[in-house]
């Protein structure tokens, strides 16, 4: 295990350590109920559920069948639940919630609801925000599922401006080595920027800015597209794509019969994005960027 692998492991287990104490994991009962964690998951599945027969409860949970045997007998000593025989396979049992069961899961779901609300009260609007968009995160990295992610595209508002130029400069030094220049010529594009007369665009992931696209005024006929962006946890999304044509739609409708923009060939998602979109190579020259050989080109259509 090298140095890096080590002390992110070491903050993994220390992040554990923490959250494990957050939650009351180590208590004896949770939520100051007479069940552990494990236990109070089983109800919640069963509530959810309806019934589940118990293999798929030991496959849902990933418990070991003994464990989960022993988790069941104490609730069904405890009139939590009622087993039977499946009615299409005799070799299988079938587990429901009592009514008493229901209403153990009842007072741990609302205290659970208060803990969280409670936890969430010693916080500011900001802190929240965070809070959710890590834990958000977490699940994504750690989840597997693959689940459809959505998003949803807004005008831009007080402090997006600076999340544009701050995002273009580190995510570009890092994939391209393009350096601070290139961070001053965003923000000269920024700066730029007229309200009255232009319109941009922010996409929101789990309510966290995922990317932007500029359409300004470039003379009375011809707008230009500028500063497309999307942060490399959203990509797949098609999030490009539909700021490239939000941004269309939005220059045809504001009267302009032409649209340009200037690129490099080194993005090649862009530009496929572009050609996608009804974009042509125009022309295209020779440049540096913090010392690297670049290659600008410029594209357009008609409206």
């Amino acid at each position: 295990m090298n140095s890096l692998t080590a002390a992110r492991v070491s903050e993994i287990r220390a992040f554990n350590r923490f959250y494990t104490k957050v939650i009351g994991v180590l208590t004896a009962g949770m939520l100051d109920t007479p069940y552990s964690l494990t236990e109070g998951r089983v109800l919640y599945e069963l509530a959810n559920a309806g019934q589940l027969e118990t293999a798929e409860l030991r496959t849902m949970l990933g418990l070991d069948a003994g464990y989960l045997s022993r988790i069941l007998a104490r609730f069904e000593g405890d009139g939590l639940i009622t087993r039977e025989r499946s009615a299409t396979d005799a070799r299988k049992q079938v587990v429901r919630l009592s009514v008493a069961g229901k209403d153990a899961f009842g007072m741990l779901d609302q205290r659970s609801a208060d803990e969280a609300e409670r936890l969430l009260g010693t916080l500011s609007e900001e802190g929240q925000q965070r809070l959710v968009a890590g834990m958000t995160t977490i699940r994504e990295l750690l989840d597997g599922s693959g689940g459809q992610r959505s998003y949803l595209l807004r005008p831009v508002r007080a402090g997006d401006l600076s999340w544009v130029v701050h995002r273009h400069g580190v995510l570009y030094a890092q994939e391209y080595g393009w350096g601070m220049d290139f961070e001053r010529l965003v923000a000269r594009i920024v700066s730029d920027f007229e309200p009255s007369r232009d319109t941009a665009w922010i996409a929101e992931v789990d309510g966290r800015p995922a990317g932007c696209v500029f359409c300004v005024r470039e003379d009375d006929t011809t707008a230009r597209l500028r500063l497309l962006l999307v942060e490399p946890s959203a990509r797949g999304m098609g999030i490009g794509a539909r700021l490239v044509g939000e941004c269309l739609r939005h220059a045809k409708a504001q009267g302009y019969e032409r649209i340009t923009l200037m690129t490099r060939d080194v993005l090649v998602s862009a530009r496929r994005i572009y050609e996608g979109a009804g974009f042509e190579l125009e022309s295209e020259h020779r440049s540096t960027e913090n010392g690297i050989e670049i290659n600008e080109q410029d594209w357009s259509r008609a409206l």
